[in-house]
């Protein structure tokens, strides 16, 4: 009787035709899944550390006027790093992927697009509001009082 009570050994499971080759593929997959999140993130802190030198640099003696050229140093590491990790969520989404996956990488890909199309927005702006205030600059005269115009 005690032989219906013990367990059963598992059928082996059916292999695949290209078994080893296709979870060889699958951990490159993965491996350059990680490899990409890594370098997205480096880009990230590497932006961080040199705004950060910016705004260290600007505050010593006080002479930053305007933070908005360092916001467009961080904001072009973002983007950048943004256009990483999308590639990122679009390869783990490459083998075999569920309905959830592919929904979440939607969602991810619509916040992560969004985010890069507004970044860019400002940065864009920001060039032409720099634009607008370089030429101001030149537009004024520079009048010294030896070079006034006299009313003879």
């Amino acid at each position: 009787m005690h032989y219906f009570l013990q367990p059963q050994p598992a059928a082996p499971a059916p292999e695949s035709p290209f078994g080893g080759i296709e979870e060889t593929i699958i951990q490159g997959v993965q491996g350059l899944k990680l490899l990409i999140e890594t370098i997205g993130a480096l880009i990230i802190g590497v932006g961080v550390l040199i705004a950060l030198f910016y705004i260290i640099k600007g505050l010593i003696p006080p002479q930053v006027e305007s933070y908005n050229k360092i916001r467009l140093v961080l904001a072009r590491y973002l983007a950048l790093a943004l256009e990483f990790q999308l590639g990122a969520d679009i390869l783990s989404t490459a083998i075999a992927p569920s309905w959830d996956q592919i929904g979440k990488l939607g969602a991810i890909a619509v916040i992560r697009t969004a985010l890069n199309y507004f970044l860019a927005q400002e940065m864009k702006e920001e060039r032409q509001a720099e634009k607008e205030a370089a030429n101001d600059k030149t537009m004024i005269p520079d009048v010294h009082p030896a070079q006034k115009p006299t009313n003879e």
